[in-house]
């Protein structure tokens, strides 16, 4: 795997760092530019790749919207995007494993490897990641996409990740049953994580009729349309364990406010697991005492580790399509730009806005 390079160690001197690229540079709230980016010079470790699809995720959209995603907050100018697959155009003279004209996708965090937690295999969590398209951070690693596997499928690697990781980390498996709260981009690849881990039963909840068409169409067993008001929850919770048939062994909460974490808990029989996946909330109010007395466990996740060579796998047999969920392509202009992001931010039938250069 090679490292991309990292703007903030670049030097002002273009003629010592090579030459330029045109990014889109986040410059305040919903204010994008298609500007200059000034390419770092190649280490013996690097490779470079010339991107070829880049997807629009729900960090980007409250980037775009507020300048700030949960505790990550824009405070300079910042190139946007880390949903991303390209080609390798050039390699360092240390990189062994791949050449250049192979088609990679780019898992965009590059962690210390030096940290405790590097090294017990949770990088992800790492105090020093830099993490592509996160604030402070403008670059990741490569890895080689299979023949029968897009430009576009790489891409998804990266929101695909998050579902194979909470899966990963409620444990999944063959007698599982799953309750999803949002059927949002994150919520659905959720759904088809869970589904290649072999969950036989999966429920979908959401406020909004046409994402859970969608999350029908691309293989719910059962979707639950909620409100907003609190006080129905007691309500949809009979609702949601009606709809599952059997108990609700592992929900996933794809939203994170306190109404779709209480609903998780409450609807997730005992011994059970709630697996915390959206950050919208930096604090919750929810019935945990409850919930605890009935020994659900709640597990969080931030990112992904260690999930590329599973989504490449899952990607290349089949057992997961991700195409459906790009519903809106665009092109690398400036009017396209402003218009992928408001369609983002739209969301409604907008679930994977994609960019194609």
């Amino acid at each position: 795997m090679g490292k991309g390079g990292n703007s903030e160690d670049v030097v002002a001197d273009k003629e010592e760092v090579g030459e330029e690229n045109m990014a889109a540079w986040l410059l305040g709230i919903k204010t994008l530019k298609i500007q200059p980016f000034i390419l770092p010079p190649l280490g013996p470790n690097d490779v470079k790749v010339r991107i070829k699809a880049v997807g629009i995720c729900g960090s980007d959209v409250h980037h775009f919207k507020t300048m700030r995603c949960a505790n990550f907050i824009v405070k300079k100018p910042m190139v946007i995007g880390h949903e991303c697959a390209g080609i390798i155009e050039e390699v360092g003279s240390e990189v062994k494993n791949v050449v250049v004209g192979d088609r990679v996708a780019l898992e965009p965090g590059i962690s210390c490897n030096r940290c405790s937690l590097c090294r017990n295999g949770q990088y992800n969590l790492c105090r020093e990641m830099k993490f592509f398209g996160s604030p402070p951070t403008n670059g990741s690693l490569a890895n080689q996409l299979p023949d029968n596997v897009s430009l576009e499928e790489g891409a998804m690697c990266e929101p695909l990740s998050v579902g194979i990781h909470a899966c990963r980390r409620a444990q999944v498996g063959p007698e599982t049953n799953v309750l999803i709260m949002g059927s949002g981009p994150i919520g659905l690849v959720t759904m088809l994580a869970a589904r290649a881990f072999g969950a036989p039963r999966i429920v979908l909840v959401d406020v909004d009729d046409q994402r859970l068409a969608i999350a029908k169409e691309l293989g719910a067993d059962h979707v639950v349309r909620v409100s907003t008001n609190i006080q129905d929850l007691d309500e949809e919770v009979a609702i949601i364990q009606t709809a599952m048939v059997s108990a609700v062994d592992v929900s996933f909460d794809c939203v994170g406010f306190n109404k779709t974490m209480s609903t998780a808990l409450n609807a997730t029989r005992a011994g059970g697991k709630v697996c915390l996946v959206g950050l919208a909330q930096s604090e919750m109010t929810v019935p945990l005492t409850p919930a605890a007395a009935r020994e659900v466990d709640i597990v969080g996740i931030f990112r992904y580790r260690n999930t590329w060579p599973l989504c490449l796998e899952f990607l290349r047999s089949g057992k997961i399509d991700v195409k459906p969920l790009i519903t809106h392509r665009f092109s690398f202009s400036q009017k396209d730009i402003d218009e992928a992001f408001e369609t983002s931010a739209r969301g409604g039938n907008a679930i994977k806005v994609m960019f194609n250069l």
